[in-house]
């Protein structure tokens, strides 16, 4: 079941919570290749995320394929992470196409709506009043470390990811991709305090 859309951006898991018992030991030694591509994106997105401060700053606009391998590079890390810390069973595809629409290939879904225009001067404050998102994040981060050691051993013991743990992490990845949206310079909608 996809979860009610907040907003521009839309983070979901549509998975059956069901996992092969073995999964949790192997998961992130079967996505070594992922990780290492994930590694690149993130530099990329970096690199990219520096341009665009400067298109917005002067043309208040991010160029449409900018935005789109922007945010190409966070579904491929939603599909690679949900992957890593077993919340799934199906191999993320190698899939490098730019666009902001999901095309729903994968159990992991993310997508951020392109915005016409934005705030000319808000790069230059976001990462300021994102800093309680942050914090909170980091709390909420900590519970979730928790949370996934018990997913862990329910995983091995009964092969089945509990649910409630599993809504915690889709959650805590949809708010912090909607911070990372608005101080990446996606989104111009300060982002929810909320996990839904």
């Amino acid at each position: 079941m996809q979860a009610e859309s907040r907003g521009p951006v839309v983070v979901d898991l549509v998975a059956p919570p069901e996992i092969a018992r073995w999964r949790p030991l192997l998961h992130w030694l079967m996505a070594f290749p992922h990780l290492l591509i994930n590694q690149a994106l993130g530099m990329l997105r970096g690199v990219l995320t520096l341009i665009a401060f400067f298109t917005v700053l002067f043309t208040k606009q991010i160029p449409r394929p900018l935005f789109d391998v922007i945010v190409m590079t966070l579904r491929y890390q939603w599909r690679v992470m949900s992957y890593v810390l077993f919340m799934r069973e199906s191999y993320p595809p190698f899939d490098f196409t730019p666009t902001t629409e999901d095309d729903g290939s994968d159990p992991a879904i993310l997508s951020i709506e392109y915005p016409t225009e934005l705030s000319r001067f808000m790069p230059l404050i976001k990462w300021f009043l994102a800093i309680p998102h942050f914090v909170a994040l980091a709390f909420m981060l900590v519970g979730f470390v928790f949370a996934w050691i018990i997913a862990f051993f329910a995983v091995l013991f009964t092969g089945r990811y509990p649910e409630g743990i599993r809504n915690y992490g889709v959650g805590l990845t949809r708010w912090s991709t909607r911070v990372l949206a608005y101080v990446g310079l996606l989104s111009d909608e300060y982002p929810p305090f909320s996990m839904s």
